[in-house]
């Protein structure tokens, strides 16, 4: 049984913003992975795991 993609959790403390990266695409962002996408400040961590139910608002990052 699986649980889906894990996700890292974030929250911007410059804009607001909430969002979560895959794990899986930390090889992807490199020293990006983390960063908020709309102010490319470092996120604060809020928590990690499988999909939760405040996932929908968290926008999720992509290249």
């Amino acid at each position: 049984m699986t649980w889906g993609p894990m996700y890292m959790y974030y929250r911007c403390e410059a804009c607001g913003k909430r969002f979560k990266y895959a794990v899986d695409l930390i090889p992807v962002f490199g020293d990006r992975f983390g960063d908020c996408p709309a102010c490319h400040k470092p996120g604060v961590f809020v928590k990690d795991g499988a999909r939760t139910p405040d996932d929908a608002d968290y926008e999720e990052v992509d290249e």
